[in-house]
This record gives C-alpha cells, sequence and structure tokens, in this order.
C-alpha cells in the first residue's frame, strides 16, 4: 500500500472556498452600504502602554520582556512610523463623518487583579485601574465620549459587552487596527466574522513582533475572515462614500 502524501505544489496559490468567501462575507458593494447608513466603526485595539509604548508594561525591562531585543526594535520602529500615524488618520476620517470610533485595552476591575483571566494570570499581564500601563497612548487616545472597554483576556469579544452595545448602536461592520496582529486583533477578526459582522482589516494599522508573524497573519485573514486594506484604501472609500451621500 503506497502511504506517502500527494504533494500539494499544484495548489499552492489555490484556495477553493474563495469566491464562496468573497461572495458572502467579504462583498465590498455590502460594505460600501453598510458604511453610507453609518452601520460601521472603528474598532481600536490595545493600544496603551502596558503593549505600545517603549519603556513601559511588557517592554519596562527589555531584556526581561520575553521578546528579543531585534524583534523589539522592528516592533516599534513599525509601531511609531507607520501604525500609529496611520492609526490615528483613521480615527480622524471617522470622526468627520459622525462614526463611531471604540477602543479596547487590557484592564483589570481591581488593583490586584484577581478578576484577571487565568491566561493573563499565567503571562503576569496586569494593568490596574488608573495604572500608567492602562492609559492610551496620546496620539491614538479616545475623544470625548468615546467608547471604552476594558478586558483581561486576548478576545474583546468574549471579555467585554462589545456585541452587545454594538448591536445596540447598529453598527454591522467594523474596520479594525491594534496589536498584537497575530494575536489580540486577529482574534477580534475572526470572531467578529463568526457573530456576523462585516471585517475589515486594516493591514498598515496593526502590527506584532516579527514581519513573518505579521505577514502569516494578513495570510490567514485576508478574504476568509476579512478584507484586508491599506489605510490610504480605506481613507478614500469612506470619503467616496461621503461624496455619493
Amino acid at each position: 500500500m503506497n502511504d506517502k502524501i500527494t504533494p500539494l505544489t499544484d495548489f499552492d496559490a489555490l484556495d477553493p472556498l474563495r469566491e464562496q468567501y468573497q461572495g458572502s462575507l467579504i462583498s465590498t458593494r455590502q460594505l460600501r452600504q453598510e458604511l453610507a447608513k453609518h452601520h460601521v466603526a472603528l474598532l481600536c485595539i490595545d493600544l496603551q502602554y502596558l503593549d505600545a509604548a517603549r519603556g513601559h508594561g511588557v517592554f519596562a525591562d527589555a531584556a526581561a520582556s520575553g521578546v528579543p531585543l531585534k524583534a523589539q526594535e522592528y516592533y516599534f520602529q513599525y509601531l511609531e512610523k507607520v501604525v500609529l500615524p496611520n492609526v490615528r488618520r483613521l480615527q480622524d476620517a471617522f470622526r468627520a463623518q459622525g462614526l463611531e470610533v471604540i477602543h479596547s485595552r487590557i484592564q483589570s476591575l481591581t488593583r490586584d487583579g484577581r478578576d484577571r483571566s487565568p491566561g493573563h494570570k499565567r503571562l503576569n499581564l496586569h494593568a490596574p485601574p488608573g495604572s500608567k500601563e492602562a492609559e492610551f497612548v496620546e496620539s491614538v487616545a479616545p475623544v470625548g465620549d468615546e467608547i471604552v472597554l476594558n478586558k483581561t483576556a486576548s478576545g474583546v469579544f468574549n471579555s467585554t459587552n462589545l456585541q452587545y452595545i454594538l448591536r445596540n448602536l447598529d453598527i454591522t461592520s467594523l474596520f479594525i487596527v491594534g496589536v498584537y496582529s497575530n494575536e489580540c486583533v486577529s482574534t477580534a477578526v475572526r470572531d467578529a466574522c463568526d457573530l456576523g459582522f462585516y471585517v475589515t482589516l486594516i493591514e498598515d494599522g496593526c502590527t506584532t513582533v516579527t514581519p513573518e508573524l505579521q505577514e502569516a497573519t494578513i495570510t490567514t485573514i485576508k478574504d476568509r475572515y476579512a478584507r484586508v486594506m491599506t489605510t490610504e484604501e480605506a481613507v478614500t472609500e469612506i470619503a467616496r462614500v461621503r461624496e455619493a451621500s
């Protein structure tokens, strides 16, 4: 009996379900309709001092963070020069159209963090209320009475009442940015898709600690769980909808 596995070399670039997913979940026409109806929100994930600022939180002791110094430099270079400016640009575009900008962050309910998820306790991730770690990075911080959700797990949907809030706001579509792409951002994208939201991931509005992880995350998500767009493409789409309305 031949028990060799047939190589899939000829199918490396083929996703047999791509058209099906694009038609049912990644419809540009449907997303533009939702945008025109103001049923769209920008979700900004974990852009705070705990994990998005040099010398703070996870990176307070660079050598003890568990992330190689080379990976840290890549992460912060891309975060500071590309992601944060792009997120701010998107926030401004959404605000200008009266669209919701929603923020999630890691923050416990208690000072000692006893309410944290088992996963965050194992990882020793803790941002107490009122701490520097819980503060948002200033350039992309909430404005006015924008909604802020505190979580103590990777998934913002399974650790907060985000779905309930979005349904109350008649939000059916989400543009998602933040950190880390392969962890909290990816979880939010997948959960949102499973819950029936139309999702757009901004590829230059999120990042993680290596380019390989970033590329793998984008490849897995693209046209399966979400549209993948650049900041420029998203801002242009928002402007076109405004002009047409």
